[in-house]
């Protein structure tokens, strides 16, 4: 299907059963609710063919560009259906995971990831190596018969662990001294013996991230993601995916709260604030348009991929920082639903330039790998 006619027909679809998706109602700060109300409506979107759209049929899907993924989360979150943060792991972890697992279990799990029926999440950061996975500590071990691994560590910051299913794992199978060349990456059930998993709450009250522990975890063969020793290449993969339509879905929902705040806008100051939020937001979205073709046509995301990252931190800092301008009081202290959302909301914009890599690190990027500067300049 031509993009065009995808958007087309969605839309009218999601005009179509608005309400039973819960369109524009305010979304629950407990990861819980999010999640239940974000399965109901991938359960609607699977049988009726559009969550299956951009992805591969051996994944289950009905193949297609992946534009029509980026156009899906665009227009669900600009309509408040889903949350930003739930709705991104599939993107995130699915197109590693299908590049580098087992066939077959891609063909059986991947499809329960799409439908609802299974969350996944990401173990990567840990206490003492969060930017820089190279010194990741969690190690696998293979078991004395030869037919799978035994992971022993700690993950932190493993966002919706404690609703998932299955958690993309990285562990050093090599020596400390290998550095990335010994590390590799396992999709775990998280049901697991030896799983333990502690929530941690936001500072704005959302109990998204976790700390995971893994005790003598036995995982099969078949999980592994990629070949031994090829956790770093996953890695990149998955680092790659955080920059394509996750970003641009991510978009969709700050365009939505800037309509929201357009009524509040009524003088000359509000209207200069709101100007920048705005020009903010659509600088980003034309560094990502050029990054989400890029995709389409087969190509990962690179060094020039950082740009994108500093471009919607910013700008989801921006439009914030109005929000808390224009709706001064009521985004501190009111309480009805609408002035929570935007509370929660705020609060969570400030880690929006440390989360998916720091804006420093993502500027050192583009200093030396795209300018060509040296170090330390």
């Amino acid at each position: 299907m031509e993009l065009n006619e995808f958007r087309h027909k969605l839309c009218v679809w999601l005009d179509d059963n608005s309400d039973a998706l819960g369109a524009g109602v305010p979304f629950a700060n407990q990861v819980s609710d999010r999640l239940s109300r974000q399965r109901d409506v991938q359960r609607r979107l699977f049988d009726a063919d559009w969550m299956r759209f951009g992805w591969p049929a051996r994944a289950g899907g009905l193949d297609g560009s992946a534009l029509c993924r980026a156009v899906l989360g665009e227009e669900l979150t600009s309509r408040g259906i889903v949350h930003t943060t739930t709705w991104s792991m599939h993107e995130v972890l699915g197109p590693a995971v299908i590049e580098y697992a087992d066939p077959q279990l891609v063909a059986d799990a991947f499809p329960r990831l799409l439908r609802g029926e299974e969350t996944w999440c990401q173990g990567f950061s840990e206490p003492d190596a969060g930017s820089d996975l190279g010194s990741l500590r969690t190690t696998a071990a293979p078991t004395a018969n030869g037919d799978g691994w035994v992971i022993n560590g700690e993950k932190l910051w493993t966002s919706f662990a404690h609703h998932a299913g299955r958690c993309v794992v990285l562990a050093r199978t090599g020596t400390p001294e290998s550095g990335s060349k010994g590390i590799t990456a396992f999709l775990v059930d998280m049901d697991t013996p030896g799983v333990d998993v502690r929530p941690l709450a936001t500072m704005a009250g959302v109990d998204e991230f976790c700390s995971t522990a893994f005790v003598d975890v036995v995982v099969p063969n078949d999980r592994l993601v990629g070949g031994v020793g090829d956790g770093w290449k996953t890695a990149g993969f998955i680092l790659a995916c955080e920059r394509g339509p996750i970003f641009w879905q991510r978009a969709g929902s700050l365009a939505r709260h800037l309509s929201l705040l357009l009524p509040h806008a009524t003088d000359p100051r509000s209207h200069a604030l709101l100007g920048e939020a705005y020009q903010s937001l659509w600088a980003f979205r034309a560094r990502s348009l050029s990054t989400l073709h890029g995709m389409a046509d087969g190509s990962l995301p690179g060094p020039e991929a950082s740009i994108d990252k500093i471009l919607i931190a910013a700008a989801e800092q921006t439009v914030f920082e109005l929000a808390k301008e224009l709706l001064s009081g009521d985004l501190e202290l009111g309480d009805s639903p609408h002035d929570e959302m935007w509370r929660s909301e705020w609060a969570y914009s400030r880690a929006a330039t440390i989360y998916g890599g720091t804006s420093e690190i993502q500027k050192d990027i583009v200093s030396w790998r795209l300018l060509g500067l040296p170090r330390g300049s």
